[in-house]
C-alpha cells in the first residue's frame, strides 16, 4: 500500500488524497470537479485551483 497524505480541496473544502511524495509545482486533478489544482506547498500540504495556461505563440 503507497502512503497517502490528505490536502483540502480549495474549490470544495473536501479533503482528498494524494501520494505522499508529491511536490511543489504538480498538477493533481480534484477527484470532486475534476478541476486542475496546483501544489503550492508541501509542508504543510497547500493547494490552488491550477492557473490557466495561455496560449504560447513564440513570443
Amino acid at each position: 500500500m503507497a502512503d497517502t497524505i490528505t490536502a483540502e480541496d480549495p474549490l470544495t473544502g473536501e479533503e482528498i488524497e494524494l501520494p505522499a511524495d508529491v511536490e511543489v509545482g504538480e498538477i493533481v486533478d480534484s477527484p470532486a470537479t475534476g478541476a486542475e489544482l496546483e501544489v503550492v506547498s508541501v509542508d504543510p500540504l497547500v493547494l490552488e485551483e491550477a492557473p490557466e495556461l495561455e496560449e504560447d505563440w513564440g513570443e
